[in-house]
């Protein structure tokens, strides 16, 4: 193993991790601007509504994206695993 393999393997690992945690942060975004828009609009600024539909919407879209999730990290190892077994 060369410092090319070991750098492709970070790289493809970064993707990976990029890849997965995407739908859940971009679900995140999306509802935090939503939110930030309703309490400008209605100049309601209670606390817990921020954090309660953040984090159902949270929960449904890692339960949604669940499989693609396990196909990016499960892409992920067994490239890695192919990688050991043919010696790099």
């Amino acid at each position: 193993m060369n410092e090319a393999d070991a750098l492709d393997i970070v790289q493809y690992a970064i993707w990976t991790v990029l890849s997965a945690s995407a739908p859940a942060v971009i679900v995140a975004m999306v509802v935090g601007v939503g939110i930030a828009l309703v309490q400008a609009l209605t100049q309601v600024q209670e606390i817990t509504l921020t954090f309660v539909p953040k984090i159902v919407a949270i929960l449904l879209a890692i339960a949604l994206s669940g499989p693609f999730v396990g196909g990016q990290v499960n892409g992920f190892t067994t490239v890695v695993f192919q990688r050991i077994e043919t010696g790099f």
